[in-house]
Formats: structure tokens, C-alpha cells, sequence
């Protein structure tokens, strides 16, 4: 990707208030399309409109697709609806879809009227019933399509008429009479069988393909388990709808990347660096209001642990630590757990065993951390056995509630079909810090009571 340099901003910004279009194309003529995309967005809206007005149709609508979703979607709000259309007409399906979802009702069927492929219009109609987070709503019908009973000769002819208005070809599908997927066609078997009397003698069957209706994280992990560059769509029957290829997957893997790192963060909602002060504000206010909520629950905890406290100051010196360790154990149960659940390896049906498994490495870690610190109190504060005693099995148990706590949310919320992701960020920090504060209270109370003989 070409990096564009401060000089070479100013030397576009100049060039657009000089109204010199001749050299404006000249510098933008060997850009690709994501090269100009990525110099769109440094512009404000009014010279990065008319950069886009200099470009031929073809090019203007890969610019548009390769830009961020927020700014396309500020780009078509000032674009008559015979342009986006004319766009359209350069796009895939599947691309087109997505434009046109960035569109009020309203404003999409104006566009709709004004694409003159009447079967493209179709098409986009069609796939817009579909979910945007299923198979469905992320696949194309660009696609090249042969019949099983086809000689070669005939297939070879209808793939150069339907190739004709393709950019990129992955695969040929082929399917039966009731259009029902039954297999594909490798580039192999047209060059060594040129003869043979049907397809369906030379095609390979069984091919890899996902329901219309299949989430779309189910769709990426198919891709990567069986290293795919496009997959068909077909619906309850077997018929072919469409494909997805491995672009658009990648795209969602971001996105959804995206999310979970922010989701994980405390940001509650989708932002970027370049969204506005409101919008931000907007989406990190919620967790971090909730973070003074628990801020002040736990200092009342603490208000009623004061007398404790007053009695032995050493047991303040080991707040920070019963709190953190909770909060790291937590967090690092629910990483996997969420990472797991991610990419397949864990399924929600194995609740059970991955419980068993985090208990199993709960008492580890446990006994590994109470075991240090234990040592570290006996060697530092010989003579306070409660002390002692209450910090080493505070932190064991904190440990242990950690551990399961950060197992067990992450898969409730994928059981309920919420993003486990939530499960990795403030809100396990937060309910391991109360809880450990309400766990040590409770046992520095009975171990000061017992052995020190402090009453409270």
C-alpha cells in the first residue's frame, strides 16, 4: 500500500483548489483503487468527493468498496441515486448489497429504480431478505455454473458466455436439472477429458457448502478448515443460491476482531480514531460509569472492614493483591474460553469437561500463588499467623471463584447468543474485584477473631 506523505497531501489539496483535473488524474492514474480509497479518507469531505467525480465508473465503484464503512456511508449521503446506481452496476452483488444496507428504506428503493440491469435488481432484492450476519447475506450469485449432463464442448461454451461479465473465477459448480448443487468442475478435468460425453463422469462431488440461513461464524471457520478461496450457498433443498469467497470472509474476520477488542476493552460499541468526540465518548462512557459504581461498592466494603483495619494495618498492604490476582486469573480463564469458542475448538456441548478442565487448573494456579505469598508472609511477618493465614486462603479462594467465574460467563452468554467477548473485558475485572473484597473481609474477620483474639 502506497503511504502518502505530508508533501504529498499538500500537493493533491493544492492541485483540487486549483480546479487542474488534467493533473489531478495524471497523479492518481497508477493509484489502485484501496491506494485511492486511503487518500479519500485523509481528505475532508468536499476534495474527496471531487477526486472521486475524476474517476471512470469501473474504478470509482472498487474506491467506493474499499473505503471504511463510515466513510462510504458519508460519501453516497451527498451522491444522487443515479450515481450510486451507476456504481452498482459495476459491482458484484454481494458488495452491492452491502452498499445498499448503508441506505434508508427510502433512499434504497429510489436507487433500485435506477439500475437498468433489471436482473441485477433482482438479485440484490433477493439477497437484501437475507440476515447480513448469515451465509446468505455475505454471498454473491456471480458465479459460473454448468449443467452434470453438459459434454465438454457445451460447457466449455457456456462458461465463456457467463465468464464474460466476471472479474474473478474461483470455481465451476455444477448442478443437476432441479438446479441442486452436485459437485465441481477442476480446470484439470477440462484440459484431460476435452471429450467427454457428460460432466458429471469428470466433476468432483461432495463439494464443501453451507446453508443460506448458517452464521457467519460458522461460514469462516469452514473456510479455514478446509483452506477455501470460495464456498457455495445453498438452500434447504440443495439448490444453488450463490457464493462467498474468501474476501469477504477475511473482511468479517476483521470486523468482528474489531469488535471483540473493543467489546473486550469496555467500549460498547463500534469506533474508530477518527469518529467524533460524542461518538466516542458515547461508547466508552458505559463501562467506565459502571467502573465508579463498583469503585464506590468497594469502598463500601472497605468502610465496613475499618476496624479490621485500624486493628491490623498489614492487612490493607494486601488489597491490591487479592483484587488483582482475581481480575488476572479471570480474565486469562475467559480469553481462552472466548478464543476457544472463536475458532472452534471448544464447543458450548462440552460445557461440562471445560469446567472440569478450569478446576483442575484453578487448584494449580491456586496453590502455586497461595504457596508464594504464604512463604513470602512467613518470612516477612513471623510472628502475625492471622495475617498470614487470612491473605493465603483469601487468595485461594479468589483464585478458585476467578477461574470458574471466567469459564462459566463466557459460555452462558454464548449459550444466551451474546458475544462471549464481553466476558474477557471490565465485567469480569469488576466482579472478581468485589467479590475478592468481600471474600477477604469476610475471612481476615474470622482469623482475626480466632487467633488474634481481636473482637469485632
Amino acid at each position: 500500500m502506497k503511504e502518502f506523505s505530508e508533501e504529498d497531501l499538500r500537493n493533491i489539496e493544492e492541485t483540487i483548489e486549483r480546479g487542474d483535473t488534467a493533473a489531478l488524474k495524471e497523479l492518481i492514474s497508477d493509484l489502485h483503487p484501496a491506494d485511492i480509497a486511503e487518500l479519500v479518507q485523509q481528505l475532508d469531505e468536499d476534495k474527496a468527493m471531487y477526486i472521486f467525480k475524476q474517476l471512470d465508473e469501473d474504478t470509482a465503484a472498487d474506491v467506493l468498496m474499499e473505503l471504511d464503512e463510515d466513510e462510504r456511508k458519508k460519501l453516497i449521503q451527498d451522491m444522487p441515486a443515479e450515481e450510486i446506481a451507476k456504481q452498482i452496476d459495476h459491482l458484484d452483488t454481494d458488495d452491492a448489497v452491502d452498499l445498499i444496507q448503508q441506505l434508508d428504506e427510502e433512499d434504497r428503493d429510489e436507487v433500485l429504480s435506477h439500475i437498468d440491469d433489471v436482473e441485477q435488481a433482482g438479485d440484490i432484492i433477493d439477497l437484501l431478505k437475507y440476515d447480513e450476519d448469515t451465509a446468505g447475506g455475505l454471498m454473491g450469485t456471480e458465479m459460473i455454473v454448468v449443467n452434470e449432463n453438459w459434454s465438454m464442448p457445451e460447457c466449455i461454451k457456456q462458461m465463456r458466455l457467463q465468464a464474460e461479465d466476471m472479474d474473478e473465477i474461483y470455481y465451476v459448480y455444477v448442478v443437476d436439472n432441479d438446479y441442486k448443487l452436485r459437485g465441481t468442475l477442476p480446470l484439470k478435468m477440462m484440459l484431460t477429458h476435452p471429450s467427454v460425453s457428460k460432466i458429471k463422469h469428470v466433476m468432483e462431488d461432495e463439494p464443501v457448502s453451507v446453508k443460506a440461513e448458517t452464521p457467519i461464524d460458522e461460514v469462516v471457520l469452514d473456510f479455514e478448515k478446509y483452506d477455501l478461496v470460495a464456498m457455495p450457498v445453498v438452500d434447504s433443498i440443495g439448490r444453488l443460491l450463490g457464493r462467498i469467497t474468501v474476501d469477504d470472509v477475511m473482511d468479517q474476520v476483521r470486523e468482528a476482531n474489531e469488535r471483540d477488542y473493543q467489546l473486550a476493552s469496555g467500549i460498547s460499541s463500534d469506533v474508530d480514531a477518527d469518529d467524533s468526540v460524542i461518538a466516542q465518548t458515547k461508547a466508552r462512557i458505559p463501562w467506565l460509569l459502571i467502573g465508579i459504581g463498583s469503585g464506590l461498592l468497594a469502598s463500601i466494603i472497605l468502610g465496613t472492614f475499618e476496624t479490621q483495619l485500624q486493628a491490623v494495618t498489614a492487612l490493607a498492604l494486601f488489597i491490591p493483591i487479592i483484587g488483582g490476582t482475581g481480575g488476572n486469573v479471570g480474565v486469562q480463564a475467559s480469553a481462552i474460553v472466548v478464543q476457544g469458542l472463536a475458532n472452534g475448538t471448544l464447543d458450548i456441548k462440552h460445557f461440562a469437561a471445560q469446567l472440569g478442565k478450569e478446576i483442575i487448573i484453578g487448584l494449580l494456579n491456586a496453590t502455586i500463588i497461595t504457596a508464594v505469598v504464604l512463604v513470602y508472609n512467613v518470612l516477612t511477618m513471623p510472628g502475625d499467623l492471622a495475617v498470614t493465614l487470612s491473605v493465603a486462603v483469601s487468595l485461594f479462594i479468589v483464585v478458585m471463584f476467578a477461574s470458574l467465574l471466567g469459564t462459566i460467563v463466557p459460555l452462558t452468554l454464548e449459550k444466551l447468543h451474546i458475544n462471549p467477548a464481553l466476558a474477557t473485558g471490565p465485567f469480569i475485572q469488576i466482579s472478581n474485584d468485589i467479590v475478592g473484597l468481600l471474600i477477604y473481609v469476610q475471612i481476615a474477620t474470622f482469623f482475626l477473631r480466632h487467633i488474634s483474639g481481636i473482637s469485632i
